[in-house]
């Protein structure tokens, strides 16, 4: 069985998205959200988190901007874009329809 970290492949995105739709974040709050929320299944490592985060923001999905962090300490804040918003829609919508499938073909005798 796959160590608890291990994700889906794509669904990096779709977490970050989801947990930006909360709220503008930093990164680590990002990925401890993911943690928590998760039940501390899915660990997200910086090493997957900054490229994603970078890649979104290129995409145009989120935005950044510095701010203080709870610790007082500088950290760049990321929030979701209009633009990322309808792509949260889109892909909830294909990961509705392909765990779904997933779950039909887990059930069959």
């Amino acid at each position: 069985m796959g160590k608890p970290s291990d994700l889906v492949q794509g669904t990096l995105d779709l977490l970050i998205l989801r947990t930006l739709s909360w709220e503008p974040m930093h990164g680590w709050a990002i990925a401890n959200r993911i943690e928590q929320v998760s039940g501390k299944v899915l660990l997200v490592q910086q090493g997957s988190l900054y490229p994603a985060l970078h890649r979104l923001k290129e995409q145009g999905w989120i935005a950044s901007s510095w701010g203080e962090s709870e610790n007082k300490r500088k950290a760049k804040f990321y929030e979701l874009t209009q633009t990322g918003r309808d792509r949260l829609e889109a892909e909830r919508q294909q990961w509705d329809r392909l765990s779904a499938a997933i779950q039909m073909v887990m059930e069959q005798a």
